[in-house]
């Protein structure tokens, strides 16, 4: 095998592939990317057994194909150090060759035949979603789930296909966040009540790998496993065992609920404010709306005390919920900062449900007021 490559080319692809490399294990060759390399196209491939995932590198030139083992370790960091433009790379089973106009490389090398094979994608059944709203489903569902529980099916996030839409949602017990959009059913695909629960590692892969928010993606959910292809990426994952919640009972429908539109850019900068004197055991932020204002207003022992003013259209009578900062600034970190949402408040026992006008909803459960 023999390639000239442009070096930050590869190294985007690289970094990617080597996310699903383990760091430690049992069998040493999964420390390793696979480079596959044929007249057709270049493909980086790695695997932990549990998720993997294949690249097409762009910017090579292919003076003789074949395949080759790249330690994901010492490789990395030669593309990560090097400045030059241009890398040379040759490989067989004895050891890999990597130069430059300034550099010169050896590295050992292993059998690329002994590395585990990739799961194919030949279904006939599945769903056709654009990548730019697929990318979207998992930044604003993921980091609501909780890959530390003991409750091991919240370590994901439940993917819905129905006919014409696709629905995620990520929770960790205490927050919920959901996001929908429209999406294709080709063959009959439905999950329906198949539990398709991706584990959050998965989720971070393929937004990763993802790199063309306007190209089409085609997902397919099986019982054991989901597919994801798009035009220059595959990625396989095994999904959380178990059952996630009934999380259509979780988002709240009330008809006395005060609802109140607010900019996500001047919120988030009054969150932060006003988290300045919380600690870890005093998370609380008190959010009073009414009279023309929301106040936010914390306190901490022995660190002291906030209180930010943000003007909103509600003139009514105030109601006060407790929330935890982070979570509330969770939601709005994901959202353009000139975007306007909706906040729905009822009182300081009731969750709060935010919700925006593309198919995004977020429930955060209150804390008690002495937890400020």
């Amino acid at each position: 095998m023999k390639i000239t490559c442009d070096r930050e080319k590869l190294l985007s692809a690289f970094q990617t592939a080597a996310m699903v490399a383990p760091a430690r294990s049992p069998k040493p060759i999964l420390q390793n990317v696979k480079l596959e390399v044929s007249s057709e196209r270049v493909v980086l491939m790695s695997t932990d057994l549990e998720m993997g995932v294949r690249i097409e590198v762009e910017g090579i030139e292919v003076q003789t194909p074949g395949d080759v083992l790249l330690p994901v370790g010492r490789f990395g960091s030669i593309l990560r150090e090097s400045t030059d433009q241009k890398l040379h790379i040759e490989g067989d089973p004895q050891g890999l060759r990597v130069t430059t106009d300034r550099s010169d490389f050896k590295l050992p090398g292993a059998n690329p035949d002994e590395f585990p094979s990739m799961v194919s994608f030949e279904e006939e059944k599945y769903h056709k979603v654009g990548a730019g709203l697929f990318k979207e489903l998992i930044r604003r569902t993921m980091f609501a789930t909780d890959t530390e529980s003991s409750r091991y099916a919240l370590g994901g996030v439940l993917l819905e296909m129905e006919a014409q839409r696709i629905i995620a949602v990520g929770t960790d017990g205490r927050r919920l966040a959901k996001m929908e959009g429209a999406a294709e059913s080709v063959g009959g695909h439905l999950t329906g009540y198949t539990m398709t629960i991706v584990p959050t590692r998965s989720m971070q892969l393929i937004d990763r790998a993802l790199t063309d928010p306007a190209a089409e993606v085609t997902v397919v959910a099986r019982p054991n496993d989901v597919l994801i292809k798009s035009p220059t990426s595959r990625i396989f994952s095994r999904l959380v065992e178990g059952r996630f919640p009934r999380w259509r009972d979780v988002i709240p429908v009330r008809q006395d609920a005060v609802r109140i539109d607010i900019m996500v850019g001047p919120l988030y900068s009054a969150v932060r404010q006003a988290a300045i004197v919380a600690d870890e055991e005093s998370r609380g932020i008190d959010f009073t709306f009414g009279e023309g204002k929301l106040v936010l207003a914390g306190a901490t022992a022995d660190v002291g005390q906030s209180r930010v003013e943000l003007p909103i259209p509600y003139d009514g009578s105030p109601i006060a919920v407790s929330l935890d900062h982070r979570f509330v600034a969770d939601f709005l970190k994901v959202l353009d900062p000139q975007k306007v949402f909706n906040v729905e408040v009822v009182d300081e026992e009731s969750a709060a449900l935010f919700t925006t006008d593309d198919g995004y909803s977020y429930v955060v459960m209150p804390l008690a007021r002495d937890r400020r």
